[in-house]
């Protein structure tokens, strides 16, 4: 899978629960990032800065493995 700016994508929550980002923060995730549509807004190499847009939140860095494509 190749996932390139400007994107939509889901977090996968099966990558992102137990991963070194959760255990180094809050592990309660909100329901957004698995049920709404995030755009890709900037690649720095393994990440990915994703703006989910449907609700106010501020943008996130996810690592690439924790995305999948969202359907349109």
């Amino acid at each position: 899978m190749t996932i390139k700016k400007g994107d939509f994508v889901h977090a996968v929550r099966e990558k992102l629960e137990n991963s070194l980002e959760a255990k180094a923060s809050d592990t309660r995730f909100s329901p957004y990032l698995f049920e709404t549509k995030g755009e890709i807004m900037e690649l720095r190499g393994d990440y990915a800065l994703v703006k989910f847009g449907q609700v106010p939140t501020p943008n996130i860095w996810l690592r690439l493995d924790q995305l999948e494509p969202a359907q349109s």
